[in-house]
């Protein structure tokens, strides 16, 4: 093991490609689940692998439209996924997509725009930085601190709202509607080729069906049909 993360641990394998553990955590604040949050708020038996077979679903979708990822395989029993090897920009960001007015973004613009209100997959960076709040920053600042090129940005930007049409898409064929969804990125292979990265899951996404929230367990079983 060479990381142990809030939702998930990290191994690497010999071959060189690296192991991601799935766990029954979940962010939030005071016992209540949020994909916006930097700590561990509950734990809910079967939570790893509803978040791991939604993940397998998505990259799956993905790589039959050939958008690049780090996905290699997965084992659902043991709620284990296998990936390519990935250098993260920094220390890591996190890119948020958003397509309702929730969350952080309500909090900071509050003022100007209601709850709720439609955004037109509006694409967010921030740090990954738990001391200091994930702080949101922009293209220019990511390319002056030599985290990220501004051309990389462009292409990551795309990639994000790519990506999330597609989750978006998939959602709605349930008749679910995706307000938001938190996505990482890396560097993968010996061209440097960006690529998604980390899962795909009901844990960093918020999703409602007729105006309810959709719980991250509930999200798995409605996507993948299961009894």
């Amino acid at each position: 093991m060479i990381y142990e993360g809030k939702t998930k641990d990290v191994y690497k394998l010999e071959d060189g490609n690296y192991l991601l553990k799935f766990k029954d955590d979940l962010t939030g604040e005071a016992g209540v689940f949020d994909p916006g949050a930097n700590s561990v708020a509950l734990s809910i038996d079967g939570a790893g692998k509803a978040g791991l077979r939604l993940s397998k679903f998505f990259f799956e979708k993905l790589e039959e439209k050939e958008i690049p990822t780090h996905y290699i395989e997965a084992d659902i029993e043991k709620a284990t996924m296998t990936v390519k090897s990935a250098e993260v920009f920094g220390e890591g960001l996190e890119v948020i997509c958003r397509y309702r007015a929730v969350g952080s973004f309500l909090g900071r613009y509050g003022k100007y725009v209601e709850e709720g209100e439609q955004l037109d997959a509006y694409v967010e960076v921030t740090l990954k930085d738990d001391e200091r709040g994930d702080p949101l920053i922009n293209k220019d600042a990511l390319a002056m601190l030599d985290i990220l090129s501004k051309d990389e940005y462009k292409e990551l930007k795309m990639l994000t709202k790519n990506i999330a049409a597609v989750v978006k898409e998939e959602l709605k064929k349930k008749g679910i509607e995706l307000y938001d969804i938190k996505f990482e990125f890396g560097r993968v292979g010996a061209d440097k080729e960006i690529a998604l990265i980390d899962e795909i899951s009901g844990s960093n996404m918020r999703a409602y069906k007729d105006g309810e929230y959709i719980e991250p367990l509930v999200l798995s079983k409605i996507m993948l049909e299961e009894e």
